[in-house]
């Protein structure tokens, strides 16, 4: 049996999916819906049972005996989500009594981490599981906070600093950069920029971009390394696959591409000519504001992982063609 936590949302829907199509054990989703559509991430897949967060762990101890992976994919993954209590609770502490289940009860565990948790990028985008190098990252938002707090706790445990702590026999954590694809539409104004730029050339036939405010990067420059949602999926398989593997892999495409990149591809895929405007950046983004980020891929690949990445151009053309014209899912 397999448990996916976050399953009903973007990444985690498009597990499902991919692991449906490769394994024939049950599929567990946990999550809540509320009152969104997001249970249309879920409409045409083969599930065994769907849990509600605060009944996971009672869940997980009376199947403790069928339960073999848990991906724990369920967070608050809003950058902009400033009630640090909630997103401590439901990111960090809930986290620690998932990993202490998973080690009892020797169930491997492969979590969602994040690229924010690399702050500014001063430090680079090494994805090193060592407690020294981990800790000269600074994150810039409670998000990204919660995430690198529970990436230092595995570090400890790791390394002995935790007395009578043990972690999962298989324990990775995915450092996802900038991910893109279908069945995100309930993320609303958390949406990856290609949905938010198709509605803009749809509804004003132009794409608006930040001017940058550093001198190294001219409007629009700024540069971020975008990774379709099914590569995703594909690595959390392959790692499913090599259960002997451990550790904090980034997981990006290796290639920052600009923003005027990512707006000329959508154009394209759109048959549009390109009618890009660039906007003052809010003073509220601007000491928070990432202007490149990219995956070193080197440890990922290292570790056997062969699979080639779908370029910008390649994703984004899958997405709008296959599912953003046709308002489809998954």
């Amino acid at each position: 049996m397999l448990v996916i936590t976050g399953g009903g949302g973007f990444i985690g829907s498009n597990l499902v999916a991919l692991l449906e199509a490769h394994t024939l054990e049950p599929l567990v989703v946990c999550d809540e819906f509320d009152c969104t559509d997001k249970w249309h991430n879920l409409s045409e897949r083969r599930l065994y049972d769907i849990i509600p967060p605060l009944g996971l762990l009672d869940f997980l101890e009376n199947q403790k005996s069928n339960v073999t992976t848990v991906f724990h994919l369920g967070a608050i993954s809003s950058t902009t989500e400033r009630n640090v209590d909630l997103v401590l609770e439901q990111n960090f502490r809930f986290s620690k009594r998932l990993l202490q289940w998973c080690s009892l009860n020797r169930v491997r565990l492969i979590y969602a981490s994040s690229a924010a948790t690399y702050g500014n990028g001063v430090h680079g985008f090494n994805d090193s599981w060592n407690l020294d190098d981990l800790q000269s990252f600074a994150p810039l938002n409670p998000y990204a906070w919660s995430k690198h707090l529970f990436d230092l706790t595995l570090a400890q445990i790791r390394e002995g600093h935790v007395k009578d702590a043990m972690l999962p026999p298989q324990i990775v954590g995915l450092k996802f950069f900038n991910v893109y694809g279908p069945n995100e539409y309930h993320k609303g104004s958390q949406m990856s920029l290609v949905p938010q730029f198709f509605k803009q050339i749809n509804e004003s036939g132009a794409i608006k971009l930040f001017k940058s405010t550093v001198p190294d990067f001219g409007h629009g420059d700024q540069k971020r390394d975008f990774i379709h949602v099914d590569d995703c999926a594909k690595v959390m398989l392959w790692f499913h696959q090599h259960p002997e593997l451990s550790g904090l892999f980034n997981t990006g495409t290796g290639q920052a591409r600009s923003f005027n990149d990512l707006a000329k591809a959508v154009f394209k895929a759109m048959k549009r000519e390109p009618n890009i405007i660039y906007i003052d950046m809010p003073e509220s983004l601007q000491a928070q504001y990432q202007s490149f980020t990219q995956a070193n891929m080197e440890k990922l690949i290292r570790s056997g992982y062969s699979q080639p990445f779908l370029s910008l151009e390649e994703g984004v053309e899958s997405y709008i063609k296959d599912h953003l014209v046709k308002n489809t899912y998954r």
